[in-house]
């Protein structure tokens, strides 16, 4: 029962990226019953829809409570809209309720911590599939090179795929001198449980040299707390560093799973577990008055 599930939820996350001559990426509907997810279908994020870039900001930064610093980077193009069926277990009075139409306003988005003169790195974005945050991190005068740590919140395409550059021959780093942290319980899932693990493995063998390991509850360099939100994948984790949580994809529809944590979207794997999870995490947030960062939260990428 547990690999028939991780199957068909991997299945519902794997849909194509549509990019037109203008860059006007597509809406794509998602079957969970009917999409299979190939190495080919590796180069989708379900159900985006973009528009030309507009004139906005794309990073915010903030300072934590401890001193050190967090830059929201956008990684996807222009505006971001997950749409309806997305989130198959919201009734439609409720979805109405909300009276966006077009879809629930979202990103696909990574944080940049920056902590006792390092740069840490949460989650790589979307990479070749129409990643923005090398340029991001251009105009921000950074370099890949300066990256020392990368924090994985789990092994999806949209997190993982900007750690690499496709070549001929395979895989390159894009982060030479960065260590890959990833949790135990994910990393085992993607290898030994979830069949379509192509890029997964393939990216993290590609790190295999610089590759860390970690378990919940465990205290990362610079105080990064890796806290268990499994239910979106095996082993989904929140990162807390001071004031500030870093929640991956507890939420793909801020404006209706804040007040609806019981609400799902297709790509959570795990239903029971995942809202477990996202109600625990929010009620966490909220008592000891944190901000949250989320990968798919709307612009500027931290609520409170």
């Amino acid at each position: 029962m547990k690999n028939r599930l991780l199957k068909i939820s991997l299945s519902a996350f794997a849909l194509a990226f549509a990019f037109t001559a203008c860059n006007k990426q597509e809406v794509k509907s998602e079957n969970t019953s009917e999409v299979k997810a190939t190495e080919s279908a590796e180069t989708s994020v379900a159900n985006e829809n973009t528009t030309a870039p507009e004139t906005r900001a794309v990073t915010k930064t903030i300072t934590l409570a401890d001193g050190s610093t967090v830059t929201w980077i956008q990684d996807n193009a222009g505006e971001k809209l997950n749409p309806r069926d997305l989130f198959s277990d919201a009734s439609d009075s409720l979805y109405n309720s909300l009276n966006l139409p077009n879809g629930i306003p979202a990103t696909v988005s990574t944080y940049l911590l920056k902590s006792q003169g390092e740069y840490v790195l949460f989650d790589a974005g979307l990479g070749a599939f129409g990643g923005q945050m090398l340029n991001h991190l251009q105009e921000l005068n950074i370099s890949p090179d300066s990256i020392t740590k990368i924090y994985l919140t789990h092994l999806h395409v949209d997190h993982i795929n900007g750690l690499v550059n496709k070549t001929d021959t395979g895989f390159e780093k894009v982060f030479k001198n960065a260590a890959v942290y990833v949790g135990q319980v994910e990393k085992d899932a993607w290898f030994n449980d979830i069949k379509d693990n192509g890029l997964a493995v393939g990216i993290l063998n590609t790190y295999s040299d610089s590759l860390k390991l970690f378990a919940f509850g465990d205290t990362l360099p610079h105080n990064v707390f890796a806290m268990d939100a499994v239910g979106h994948t095996p082993g989904h984790t929140v990162f807390q560093k001071s004031d500030l949580l870093i929640i991956g994809d507890l939420m793909h529809g801020y404006a209706l799973q804040k007040d609806h944590p019981e609400i799902n979207s297709n790509y959570d794997m795990d239903k029971e577990k995942s809202i477990e999870a996202r109600k625990r995490i929010l009620a966490y947030a909220k008592q000891n008055n944190l901000t949250m960062a989320g990968m798919h939260l709307p612009p500027p990428g931290f609520v409170k």
